[in-house]
């Protein structure tokens, strides 16, 4: 009888905790890694890693997958790119607890927020839930490719207990907080890994309304904080996580100090380079700082490349959306649509009329301006584009270059792969024209890589290939500026994101710990093209993103993906609270 379940033999070990690389073998027994280094044992099954890396499965902790998850067992795009834990429930919006007269307003949040088909929602949620416990028993029913936990979301929690009153500006009284509290205490005691909120006014429901708690008091959030810190004291373990505009007025940083340090949790925030926001991310990091060195723990979630929109004639957004002809067809079915926008007639009318921005929301006119005109931030995504592009990529330099107007230029790359075509254009993270800011921030203790949002944004963006684009980029081939080693990108994107969310079981190759791992060629590591399908229920849209170069993705010990491909395997599960290393005693 074979003394282990599975040997990975002979691969570079990049163990996660940002030591080194070495050359061994990794060996599995029962769900767990039994031994690391010169294995001699036999197994059922191995995996020959000569010349490839091994590495702890990836933690994705922002994401939005609340609705996904009860329906879908592959999980995908976020498993495709070696992700095998992902922390859902993030930016103040989910699914429980739950009314029964509120399921439509939900829905409607999250399509507003997120951009996930509410169609799809309405059709593939079940709703065999009320409360937020409830939820966690639902979703522990189906298993799937990899492990989930989740946030309790404040938008939902409002409406729950506020009801009708829940609209913008809404004060809840003292016993409202009250209930608020017991409702996030009871689902932390639960295995919720936390709270999140959101207070920015780029989310807004598909009616245009700021989500709740967007003006919520500082108050209100910290008497949810010290619920949280009870729940934790029992065993639990609570994250308070939040999108924010950051205005200066409000302090923010200030009530996370507080709150961390009352409640005894880590408060997390999205921090972004944005030339919109009155805080700098600069300022932003110091005045983190400042808070730290007097007792809190906060941590700044970041991302790996610019932050915006793909743009195409069947996604969520393009360039002439406010054009009147566009508005003529753009409820047409896609091939009556395509004919028009291939037609050359239809063309030269459309670019002959000006933007009509009567029914533009006025508070983001800045951003919509960008969209329309911004030929100068706008980028060709050709098949082997670079997400840190340079002036010279840019759709209004490379019309330029091909001696005509930018917009034409612009529409006919949209046209272009049977009217398939994508711009892409990074509102955030991209001030300065690079990703240089980024380095320091990927050196710091008090940083997190995140803001993946898999499973959300589907017709505008597929960052949940972040993990990959981690590697392709920031190890293997950035041109524009230094790099990061290998083992600080594992670190960052295993042990570091798992730390924080509680999750000390995972993200480390070492015996006693859970058997996530990927085997990756590095030589063959690239992301592939994005594409626009239509496989959500009700034939909602998303765009999806895989990559070339995963080996194998394992969880719990069982291989999920070969070569890219799911092997059918349902490993996963949902993580209930704090998840504590226990050392298997079988370990060498």
């Amino acid at each position: 009888m074979a003394e282990y379940d599975l040997i990975i033999r002979g691969g570079t070990i990049v163990d996660g905790t940002g030591a080194p690389a070495y050359t061994g073998d990794v060996a599995i027994r029962d769900g767990l890694i039994a031994a690391v280094g010169q294995v001699s044992g036999t197994a059922a099954q191995e995996i020959d890693a000569h010349g490839k890396i091994v590495t702890p499965g990836f933690v994705d902790i922002h994401t939005h997958y609340d609705g996904q998850a009860t329906w879908d067992q592959e999980m995908a795009p976020s498993s495709w790119h070696g992700v095998t834990t992902v922390v859902m429930g993030n930016c103040g919006v989910g699914f429980a607890p739950a009314k029964p007269d509120r399921h439509e307003w939900l829905i409607s949040l999250m399509e507003g927020v997120e951009d996930i088909p509410g169609t799809a929602l309405a059709e593939g949620i079940t709703w065999d839930w009320e409360t937020f416990p409830e939820y966690l028993d639902a979703l522990e029913k189906l298993p799937r490719t990899v492990d989930i936990g989740t946030h309790v979301p404040h938008g939902a929690v409002r409406a729950y207990v506020l009801g009708d009153r829940e609209k913008p500006g809404a004060v809840p009284t003292q016993e409202d907080i009250a209930e608020m509290s017991r409702i996030v205490e009871e689902g932390v005691r639960a295995g919720a890994l936390g709270f999140s909120t959101s207070r920015t006014v780029l989310h807004k429901s598909v009616d245009g309304e700021l989500v709740p708690g967007t003006t919520a008091t500082a108050d209100e959030l910290v008497a949810i904080g010290k619920a949280m810190g009870r729940a934790k004291a029992a065993g639990g373990h609570a994250v308070f996580e939040m999108a924010s505009d950051l205005k200066r007025e409000w302090n923010e940083f200030e009530w996370m100090g507080k709150l961390s340090r009352e409640a005894g949790i880590p408060v997390t925030f999205a921090a972004l380079q944005s030339i919109a926001k009155e805080l700098p991310l600069d300022e932003q990091i110091a005045l983190m700082r400042a808070e730290n060195d007097n007792g809190a723990n906060i941590v700044a979630q970041i991302a790996l490349r610019g932050n915006g929109i793909i743009m195409a004639w069947q996604g969520t957004v393009n360039p002439f959306a406010f054009r009147p002809s566009w508005q003529t067809i753009k409820d047409l079915p896609w091939d009556e649509q395509k004919a028009k926008l291939l037609d050359p007639a239809f063309k030269a009318k459309l670019l002959a009329e000006p933007n009509d921005y009567s029914e533009a929301p006025m508070d983001i006119i800045g951003v919509v301006m960008v969209i329309t005109q911004g030929w100068a931030l706008q980028y060709e995504m050709d098949p082997d584009f670079d997400y840190e592009p340079g002036p010279e990529a840019s759709v209004n330099a490379r019309a330029a270059a091909a001696g005509i107007d930018a917009q034409e230029y612009a529409y006919d790359l949209l046209c272009r792969d049977d009217a398939r075509g994508f711009i892409y254009l990074p509102i955030l993270n991209y001030a300065e024209g690079n990703l240089d800011f980024l380095l320091p921030l990927q050196q710091a203790d008090d940083t997190v890589n995140s803001l993946s949002d898999g499973g959300a944004h589907c017709g505008t963006i597929c960052d949940a290939a972040s993990p990959t684009f981690m590697l392709e980029h920031w190890v293997k081939s950035r041109k524009r500026g230094d790099r990061i080693s290998l083992e600080q990108a594992i670190k960052r994107q295993c042990r570091h994101t798992a730390l924080l969310y509680g999750l000390e079981d995972r993200g480390v190759i070492a015996p006693g710990y859970l058997a996530d791992l990927n085997v990756i060629d590095m030589d063959r590591l690239k992301l592939g093209k994005p594409w626009l399908a239509f496989d959500l229920p009700a034939g909602g849209k998303r765009l999806l993103q895989k990559a070339e170069g995963y080996v194998a993705t394992i969880k719990n010990g069982t291989v999920t993906f070969r070569d890219g491909t799911w092997t059918g395997a349902t490993p996963g599960g949902l993580i209930r609270g704090p998840q504590r290393i226990e050392m298997a005693e079988a370990a060498e």
